[in-house]
């Protein structure tokens, strides 16, 4: 049997790297990496971290490109690939551009697709965009739907897929975040030593990322400006903020929060330091999605700034807040952490660590 498995950003690497790993130590199966390339700068290390390499690399990125520029470049670099190395299963993760593009390739070449991370919903188009209509076109194109959770399971049976097409599965970040924990054990060289000492300080850490498309323009106002407020009000919080390189994030994090004492803007931390950091923080700001599913299996309470999330395991299990990119939402969570008021969930939703495992033994058995 012949698999390829393609992913482009940071995240899909994380996520499909423990996977990769098990299939290339399946002997009846040959497979091949593609990386398109959508996270070019925060993709190789996380290659790196987790030992694999792509046999493909699509490189898709140019200066000035938008969704549609994107999703024809991985169109018609996926279907190359496809001439050359004619695979039986294409493997997709998620609902970023190189998942619903490399679906829509396969589908058009013939070519069987599985869905690993099926049947996430909000039901809102544009919450978060263009994640959701990815995800459900993926999702209506599919072969194999790879659940994370029960809750995905139905959502699925909802829309008409067929049960034995359908895998309960948990979520592969768990394997890829249970790796990770055993292999680190403290900050790499790479983070600025004013950040490793504030982790050494003993101080209360608020760890903050965002990047999501919605939270463009007013959305980083209101967040930048929530921040802010926290600095101010709580001198003894260090925050610390991993800036994602989105012209878009950065501007308005720069404007709004550098030169604050408290405040600590740095590159996005490598996936290894991002972990270290995860585990040592008080609490989590957000917009990711990942974070709400790697939280859980660290103990650690998130604000997802968000007013939907597709993940709602989590916050069912009060791990994860939804507080909008609302400043006043924001500042009266933390507010409300900080005196100690809210209880934290300890029931991790998302997997014992065997997705992986479970997905590699349905495709060894079509």
């Amino acid at each position: 049997m012949k698999i390829l498995t393609v992913f482009g950003t940071r995240p899909e690497a994380i996520k499909m790297a423990p996977l990769v790993k098990r299939l290339n130590e399946t002997s009846s199966i040959e497979h091949k990496v593609c990386s398109t390339g959508q996270h070019r700068q925060m993709l190789a290390q996380v290659m790196d971290f987790f030992e694999i390499k792509a046999d493909f690399d699509l490189d898709i990125m140019q200066p000035g490109q938008d969704l549609t520029d994107s999703t024809c470049r991985i169109l018609t670099g996926v279907r190359a690939i496809f001439t050359e190395f004619r695979p039986d299963w294409v493997l997709v993760h998620g609902d970023t551009t190189t998942c619903f593009a490399t679906t829509l390739a396969a589908f058009y070449a013939g070519i069987k697709v599985g869905h690993v991370e099926a049947g996430l919903r909000t039901g809102n188009l544009q919450a978060p965009f263009p994640e959701e209509a990815n995800r459900l076109l993926v999702d209506r194109l599919a072969s194999a739907y790879f659940a994370p959770t029960q809750r995905n399971v139905d959502n699925l049976l909802k829309e008409g897929v067929s049960p034995e097409r359908i895998i309960l599965t948990g979520n592969t970040v768990i394997d890829a975040l249970l790796w990770a924990k055993e292999k680190v054990r403290g900050f790499s060289e790479k983070v600025p030593m004013d950040v490793q000492k504030v982790f050494d300080s003993g101080r209360r850490i608020l760890l903050v990322t965002g990047h999501r498309r919605e939270n463009f323009g007013e959305g980083f106002e209101q967040i930048t400006l929530a921040i802010r407020t926290l600095a101010e009000r709580y001198p003894e919080l260090s925050i610390v903020y991993p800036v994602h390189l989105n012209p878009q994030v950065q501007q308005p994090v720069q404007a709004h929060l550098a030169n604050i004492s408290n405040v600590f803007l740095t590159a996005p931390l490598d996936y290894p330091d991002f972990v270290y950091a995860m585990k040592n923080a008080w609490l989590i700001l957000t917009d990711s999605g990942g974070v709400q599913e790697e939280a859980p299996s660290l103990g650690k309470p998130v604000l997802v700034m968000r007013d939907t999330t597709e993940r709602p395991e989590a916050v069912e299990a009060g791990t994860v807040k939804l507080v909008g990119a609302n400043s006043q939402r924001i500042v009266e969570a933390v507010n409300i952490r900080w005196a100690g008021e809210a209880t934290t969930g300890s029931t991790n939703p998302y997997g014992d660590g065997q997705a992986s495992q479970r997905i590699v033994t349905y495709l060894s058995q079509t």
